[in-house]
């Protein structure tokens, strides 16, 4: 293979393998008199936070090469003593680096693994069982992946990693039983989705940092059918990756966060799948999501309302000669003309304008640079928790001291307006700082879904600069697997009740903008007017499952090897709500069953009125048709127009001008606190109207 580049050389060893391992489906290539034979290994200990591998050498097997129809590996035995296994991913690596997961993230806070086995025809799941897991289980992938043709005989390795401070242990011991009924592997030959192939030439994918690997897609287009062996033709090439995220970690399928990466390890804008260049992915496993579309579902959408939220592609990954199931590459949240289109600021951007954008924030987990609101979440109920923000851009390397003060600053503002006795004015109240729109579509969107995310984990927001309309813009959203009755907790399997209000802990750690917005009359009419505008084509119940539908349509085969690698179709995975689905289509029936109920709680629960455009009368010279109620008022008042509002102003009875107002829309909200009579004048369609408010405290 002189002259290939690695990853061409790995492509070729792949398909070697898998020639070799069809080959052996068709003769017998053990010898008549092969027997069990096991290895033993001995033990070491286990530190925090870092792998071991600790060895077994195989010496006199016989036959020397292992297959998965004849004679191969059979079971692994371990016996370790650890505090909260949970913290533990246990591998098994064959000599050729060939690497297969036993266990990860199991347990609980359970202790040890005593006298655990793991066999690939054993009726019960690892993660079906409990601390300390004696007897005979399934592992959490395929055994078979190492019996692969090669040579058993040489060195084999437990790899041990602890992934989480505080606990540690010792394993006592280990061995490796070969036989004639060995562990078999799901091979994938061909596939309609596109087909992603990683190579990271043995080593661990960790926590952080990124690791260099080897990556290719193939991907012939649609209609066609995507095998193994066919050449690289979406991406090949370097990458460096990582696994991301927080609860997500413990599952056996992994997330991964990616970078394309030229061959000096530096950054290399490339487009993948279709989707604008960018250097920044994700790897998405839907291990949890059972539909594996709850996301896909919810960006969709999204986009569908004029919000952007990123782009993705289903796809099947096999990683080190392992099948790992369906995934989605997905685009992140960047900023960049194609993705979040704002200004980009720079180290010159100090003044001015200049100064005002763009920046995208965000409410999350901490992790990096990030700063507490001065606004506890529930102002109703005062708590310990506190709010934090943290800036995702520009980051903390490129961001100046003042640039990052002046987006500090702005925030506090527009919580300072929310929170303050005026925060209804559409001048001087929160609208003076926030897009009142994405507001609108990101509850709707999120209340709907009743994402248990939302508001308080995995929050996007930016302002672009303020000569291009700079304000706060809600998005894009982000992280909906546990939305779609997706989780058990957080009220989520109910359709009743607001997200945005639940009693749970979930509430606690919410910033206070949503329960005060509702008291906004002008903007929960603004809610039933866009709820109900949305009802009629992007959330119409047709439109949510033809999305669903198709999705389904295009998983069909996938979603077969996907569950038959990962075996929990009726089992509980966290966080599923009960009951639980047995197939594919049963979650999807649940789901949809959901949909219907959530829809028709929200249809007779959202809050607001949408009064009917109102319009002129043909000829007349009155003007557009003006409205101002409640008249009498105890001091809150409404002005309505059939045009937008250019002028509002509030006089006494002796002409005395109290209040200006420049709301320019259609509908206002406006206070007056002493008692009396007063004229509010409405300059709308350049008419000026009077109407006489009497205000009775």
């Amino acid at each position: 293979m002189k002259g290939l580049s690695p990853l061409k050389k790995f492509q070729n060893i792949y398909r070697r393998m898998l020639r070799k391992v069809l080959l052996s489906a068709a003769s017998t290539l053990v010898a008549a008199g092969a027997f069990a034979q096991t290895f033993t290994g001995g033990g070491g200990p286990i530190h925090d936070l870092t792998t071991i591998d600790i060895p077994l050498t195989v010496i006199g097997l016989i036959p020397a090469n292992i297959d998965t129809i004849g004679f191969g590996l059979e079971s692994v035995c371990i016996d370790l003593t650890h505090t909260y296994d949970s913290d533990l991913e246990i591998s098994l690596v064959s000599p050729d680096g060939t690497t297969t997961l036993l266990v990860a993230g199991q347990g609980g806070g359970g202790h040890d693994f005593t006298n655990t086995c793991f066999t690939d025809t054993s009726a019960l799941g690892i993660w079906q069982g409990s601390a300390p897991f004696t007897g005979v289980f399934r592992p959490q992938s395929q055994m078979g992946v190492v019996n692969n043709q090669q040579n058993g005989n040489g060195t084999w390795f437990l790899r041990v990693t602890d992934t989480y401070g505080a606990d540690t242990g010792y394993v006592n011991s280990w061995s490796i039983t070969f036989g004639n009924n060995p562990a078999t592997a799901q091979i994938v030959s061909a596939t309609d989705l596109p087909l992603v192939i990683l190579n990271t030439q043995g080593q661990s994918i960790p926590n952080d940092p990124k690791i260099a690997a080897y990556m290719g897609i193939i991907d012939n287009g649609p209609g066609m059918l995507n095998h193994v062996n066919d050449s690289f033709n979406s991406y090949e090439g370097w990458i460096g990756i990582e696994v991301r995220g927080n609860s997500s970690q413990s599952f056996p399928q992994k997330q991964y966060a990616f970078e394309t990466w030229d061959q000096n390890g530096g950054n290399l804008d490339t487009m993948l799948l279709g989707m604008p260049k960018e250097h920044d992915w994700i790897l998405y496993g839907p291990y949890s999501d059972k539909s594996c579309m709850r996301n896909w579902l919810s960006y969709a959408l999204s986009n569908d309302m004029g919000q952007y939220a990123v782009r993705g592609r289903y796809c099947e990954v096999i990683l080190n000669g392992s099948y790992q199931g369906i995934y989605e590459i997905t685009e992140t949240i960047k900023r960049d003309g194609d993705r979040v289109d704002i200004a980009k600021l720079t180290l010159n951007d100090t003044i001015g304008d200049d100064l005002t954008g763009g920046y995208i924030a965000k409410i999350d987990w901490i992790g990096g640079p990030s700063w507490q609101s001065n606004f506890l979440p529930d102002q109703t109920n005062p708590s310990n928790n506190v709010i934090n923000f943290q800036l995702v851009s520009p980051k903390a390397g490129t961001l100046l001291p003042v640039q990052q003060a002046y987006i500090e600053a702005y925030i506090d503002s527009f919580e300072t307006a929310l929170d303050g006795p005026f925060f209804q004015d559409t001048t001087i109240g929160w609208r003076h700082f926030g897009n009142e729109r994405s507001f609108v579509d990101y509850f709707l969107l999120n209340e709907l879904a009743k994402n248990v995310d939302a508001y308080w984990l995995s929050t996007y927001f930016y302002k672009d600069k303020d000569s291009k309309g700079g304000k706060i813009t809600m998005g894009p959203s982000w992280d909906f697997n546990g939305a779609w009755r997706g989780a058990d907790y957080c009220n989520a399997p109910e359709v009743a009740d607001w997200h945005y209000n639940e009693p749970d802990y979930c509430a606690c750690d919410m910033p206070f903008w949503w329960k005060r917005l509702v008291q906004d009359t002008l903007f929960t009419n603004n809610l039933q007017c866009r709820w109900t505008e949305l009802r009629s084509n992007v959330l119409d119940t047709a439109h949510i499952f033809h999305y669903i539908d198709s999705v389904a349509t295009l998983l069909n085969q996938a979603q077969v090897r996907h569950f038959r690698q990962w075996q929990i179709l009726g089992t509980y995975v966290w966080p599923n709500p009960s009951p639980l689905a047995n197939t594919f289509q049963e979650e999807l029936d649940y789901m949809k069953q959901w949909i219907i109920g959530r829809l028709a709680w929200i249809d007779a629960n959202l809050p607001g009125t949408c009064y009917p455009p109102v319009v002129g009368v043909a000829g007349a010279n009155t003007g557009p048709h003006l409205r101002v109620y409640p008249n009498p008022s105890a001091g809150q008042f409404h002005v309505v127009s059939g045009s937008p509002i250019e002028e509002v102003t509030v006089t006494d009875l002796l002409g005395k001008v109290l209040m200006i107002s420049h709301p320019d829309a259609a509908a206002c909200i406006l206070e007056v606190q002493t008692p009396g009579v007063y004229f509010v004048n409405v300059l709308s369609g350049g008419v000026l109207q009077t109407k006489k408010l009497t205000v009775t405290r």
